[in-house]
């Protein structure tokens, strides 16, 4: 009773104080609440073996995937110009052959190689808040971070199965059922257009306008876990469920704008931090100064930054190269992803143990970096672009 007490306390208390500690520190709640759960487990209050923790932390993780696909918009995409979306593949067809190539190069674990061009709009949100959805890198940010984390999640995916696998022929039979589970989801997808479109009532009935019930959230949730539980039925992997049951809500209740305020304010508010903290639990403070992390980190941190920039000249000619920049330290900041996927592998025995923490704590800094450039670079441009005014002024 006594250790159940502590852990409910303290957790409160991180849950409560980490966004205040965020503002004053100037960094995402996310870092912050690994950071200060590694404290906390180094210290011996907590401990990331506690299984009820364990388990709400589990939840927390694929509230977070279900979280990311609500943040995916697939009609906006296909509104965007042609040569946007060609320019977005290209940009991603590029970042995934430097990976691999880099990754052979420096005979890096199969796992690791996924890890480097892993793509997450998770905190892109934080940026288009401070810089405005409108301006232009930003616009271009989320599309190819959208396209992005779809094709990072289905990486994922299939590399969770030829890693855990015995055969061959299992690893076939996996992917086929995958690929017969995505040809459902695109069908169903079809279908529901179809229907939606003959009969836009229907939305209406199963999320009411003036909702005193709650059916919005409940159809939210339950779609939520029915998706996990067909996953769990068909031996798949339960964060693409979750990541699929978010972009249906996206792509088809995205009238009712309120739903997902709701459905982000109970995940960020609870569940999601949970998992954060756990995570900085698992990750062992000891083991920071041990050259074979920091060597690890270090390579990971070079690597995944010099394939986005690489890979940002082909936006250039769209976006110029100073924005093409910008693109670039803004698709480096797969925090979310990142942890997961290295969370996944640790789990199941796909990476090193110090492998995991190498990733969790290149995780870390890379967001830490980027957002540090981010300022700067704008804050340059701004400058720059004040000077020009005031020139074109003069000679006015």
């Amino acid at each position: 009773m006594h250790d159940a007490v502590v852990y409910i306390f303290t957790l409160s208390l991180v849950v409560i104080l980490s966004p205040h500690f965020s503002r004053l520190l100037r960094l995402p709640t996310a870092p912050l609440e690994i950071i200060v759960g590694s404290i906390l487990a180094f210290s011996g209050i907590i401990s990331a073996e506690e299984s009820n923790f364990k388990l709400l932390a589990e939840v927390g993780f694929l509230y977070l995937m279900f979280l990311a696909g609500l943040e995916v918009n697939l009609k906006a995409i296909l509104k965007m110009p042609q040569i946007y979306i060609v320019q977005s593949f290209y940009f991603l067809l590029v970042l995934w052959l430097l990976a691999i190539i880099f990754g052979l190069l420096f005979h890096l674990e199969p796992m690791l190689i996924v890890i480097l061009p892993l793509i997450s709009i998770g905190l892109l949100a934080t940026l288009s808040k401070e810089y405005g959805k409108d301006i232009r890198w930003i616009k271009i940010a989320f599309l190819v971070g959208t396209i992005g984390e779809v094709i990072s999640i289905t990486a994922l995916t299939i590399s969770e199965a030829s890693s855990t696998l015995a055969s061959y022929e299992e690893l076939i039979y996996k992917i086929s059922l995958l690929l017969v589970f995505l040809g459902v989801v695109l069908l169903l997808y079809a279908l529901l257009r179809i229907l939606f479109w003959w009969f836009p009532e229907l939305k209406t009935v199963l999320m009411p306008k003036e909702d005193l019930k709650y059916q919005d959230l409940r159809l939210a949730m339950g779609i939520f876990f029915m998706m996990i539980a067909i996953m769990k039925q068909l031996h798949l992997e339960l964060a693409f469920g979750a990541f699929i049951a978010g972009l249906f809500i996206s792509t088809f209740f995205h009238h009712k704008k309120s739903l997902e305020d709701k459905i982000s304010s109970f995940g960020f508010g609870f569940l999601v931090p949970i998992f954060f903290i756990h995570v900085g639990t698992a990750f062992d403070l000891s083991n920071i100064f041990i050259p074979e992390v920091l060597i690890t980190t270090i390579l990971l941190l070079g690597i995944m930054f010099l394939i986005r920039l690489l890979s940002a000249y082909t936006l250039s000619f769209l976006v110029g190269k100073s924005n093409a920049l910008l693109v670039s330290l803004a698709l480096s900041m797969p925090l979310t992803l990142m942890i997961a996927v290295a969370t996944i592998g640790h789990e199941k025995d796909m990476i090193a143990e110090f492998d995991y923490y190498a990733v969790i704590l290149a995780s870390l800094l890379e967001v830490i970096i980027s957002m540090i450039a981010i300022k700067i670079i704008a804050k340059v441009q701004n400058n720059i672009e004040k000077k020009n005014q005031d020139l074109i002024k003069r000679f006015k």
